[in-house]
């Protein structure tokens, strides 16, 4: 099917404006999104763009898994987005700050596909996800903002799902392949710049469980005509409410069982 040309000239806004470094904000009024739809339309086609010199889609991301992140955003589910190949490392890493408009870091639980993860007869859940997943491990999420300005954020919902939801790569610690005695919902998460902790959360934080973020997310494809397939990533929520570190500081994410994973920012 053709896309409308209306949300084309809307995810070229998007791609020009992160080249020029401009700050989030709405979209001109005769290209907006003005439904959910139409915002992942966008979204399809700016990952489609961005793909060009970022790689092709390898993994998933999930934000808003919490009421209190939805209610603040003014949407009534989690938002999906994709990740790039160019933009997933293993750690230890380092980012510039500069190639930003402003940094942010998430504290996440990623997993790793063994088995591709189809939309079948009935919905996934957390349960029926278990069998397809290869691996598990500690990772940073790297996102942009752009100096968005949270106090109107509801009224950008919309342009936030476009945007991807701000995904720009992920940071990956050791996978982990002997997990199924790992008990995820009770590991603590610990997260520390300059050795600081600056703060901690369980694997329970995250829609009560990681692998509810995994169904949601095999779910949100699935209504979509997608699929998860083996060997994808998928990165499940932060455990710790998002930092935004300068150039300079050392980020660290420990994981109880699963181990650590460590960012410079430079």
């Amino acid at each position: 099917m053709s896309m409308d040309p209306r949300l084309k000239r809307a995810a070229r806004f998007l791609v020009d404006g992160h080249a020029a470094r401009e700050s989030f904000g709405p979209f001109p009024a005769d290209i907006a999104p003005l439904t959910v739809e139409e915002a992942y339309a966008v979204q399809d086609e700016f990952v489609a763009l961005k793909s060009r010199a970022c790689g092709p889609v390898v993994g998933y991301k999930i934000a808003l898994t919490t009421p209190a992140m939805r209610n603040m955003v003014g949407l009534q589910d989690s938002i999906g987005g994709a990740l790039h190949e160019k933009q997933v490392v293993r750690g230890p890493a380092s980012v510039r700050a500069a190639d930003y408009g402003r940094l942010m870091v998430e504290f996440e639980i990623a997993v790793q596909l063994a088995k591709d993860l189809p939309a079948g007869p009935s919905p996934h859940t957390r349960e029926s996800v278990v069998t397809a997943i290869g691996a598990i491990m500690p990772a940073f999420e790297l996102a942009d903002d752009r100096n968005a300005d949270y106090t109107r954020l509801s009224s950008l919902a919309l342009g936030l799902v476009a945007d991807n939801a701000w995904n720009e790569g992920a940071v990956l610690g050791a996978s982990i392949r002997d997990w199924a005695s790992i008990d995820l919902a009770e590991q603590q998460g610990t997260a520390s710049i300059n050795a600081e902790v600056v703060g901690q959360g369980f694997g329970r934080d995250v829609m009560g469980h990681p692998f509810e973020a995994l169904a949601w997310v095999a779910n949100h494809l699935a209504g979509r005509g997608r699929s998860l397939r083996a060997g994808q990533l998928v990165i499940t929520g932060s455990l710790v409410t998002s930092k935004f570190p300068k150039a300079g500081n050392a980020v660290s994410f420990s994981l109880g069982a699963l181990g650590a994973v460590e960012l410079a920012i430079r």
